[in-house]
């Protein structure tokens, strides 16, 4: 029987009588105020957006550490694993939707993923904002307050078009290498492959089978990963496997052997050795160093 990490959906955090809510934004103090006895580590069904306005602390999301600040936001999809010590006196904004709030207004049922706020390619999950988009930002939250307490007609559709103008806004700010007349065209490239990673990753593991897909050649997939990301495309798509297996290794008291067995490693030798040559450490090693017992 596996260990079930704390996964908490919007109505988890709301109440049972209002299950039916697919957006929140509140002051990140009274957040913390109503829900003091949330589990950590845990996970989201849900996307959330948080920006500091004072106070520190650290922050962890997939096992990356950020120390936090004023004026710091981050960005998290659903199935992230995060962590918090905020310290007294931290507060700000939040902000949780589904990725259903936009089905209403938009076709495609993936919107929200467009954003590269959201991407595990080309963008951190964390940034510091400069004063004037920190100030723009701020407004629009105060604004997004003030139309939820009051519930006005067309509400729902007023704070829809509020998020949008914050997520456009605030994906301006996310650095980007690419350029010139290609890059629409390269972005929406990235924006596939890093769809079909997250699809595909547990049974294909060489760049060629996602080119592939994407009707291209391996060296042109290669040479727009550098190009955006810095990395090749197998080492981004070691990463997503690694992810993964870190977080099987947390979130489940499965042997190492099932773990090797669900990302389709020939055998639990291979995986253990695949596992060490990119983390340094055993799968063992790191599960035990994340307060899970071991299991071979």
């Amino acid at each position: 029987m596996s260990i079930s990490m704390p996964t908490y959906s919007i109505c988890n955090l709301l109440g049972a009588d209002r299950c039916m809510t697919e957006f929140v934004v509140m002051p990140l103090k009274e957040f913390l105020a109503q829900n003091h006895d949330i589990s950590f580590p845990h996970k989201h069904h849900f996307y959330q957006i948080v920006l500091f306005t004072t106070g520190g602390g650290a922050h962890s999301i997939d096992f990356k550490r950020y120390e936090i600040s004023p004026r710091q936001v981050y960005y998290m999809a659903p199935g992230q694993i995060h962590t918090w010590e905020f310290d007294d006196g931290t507060d700000g904004y939040l902000i949780n939707f589904n990725e259903s709030f936009f089905t209403s207004i938009c076709h495609n049922p993936h919107f929200v993923r467009q954003f590269p706020l959201f991407s595990t390619i080309n963008n951190e999950s964390v940034n510091t904002l400069d004063d004037g988009c920190f100030s723009e930002i701020t407004r629009t939250l105060e604004q997004m307050l003030e139309e939820y307490r009051n519930k006005s007609a067309y509400v729902m559709d007023m704070l829809r078009g509020m998020l949008m103008t914050i997520l456009i806004r605030l994906s301006r700010e996310v650095p980007t290498t690419l350029n010139g007349s290609n890059s629409k065209h390269n972005l929406e490239l990235i924006r596939q492959f890093e769809q079909l990673i997250e699809q595909h990753f547990r049974e294909k593991k060489l760049p060629r089978e996602y080119a592939e897909l994407m009707y291209i050649t391996p060296n042109h997939l290669n040479a727009l990963t550098n190009v955006v990301a810095g990395k090749s495309a197998g080492e981004l798509i070691r990463e997503r496997i690694l992810l993964e297996a870190k977080r099987l290794l947390v979130n489940s008291d499965l042997m190492v052997g099932q773990i090797a067995e669900s990302l389709n490693f020939e055998d639990n030798a291979y995986f253990a050795r695949f596992f060490k040559k990119y983390l340094g450490a055993s799968p063992e090693e790191f599960r035990a160093a994340n307060g899970m017992h071991v299991r071979f």
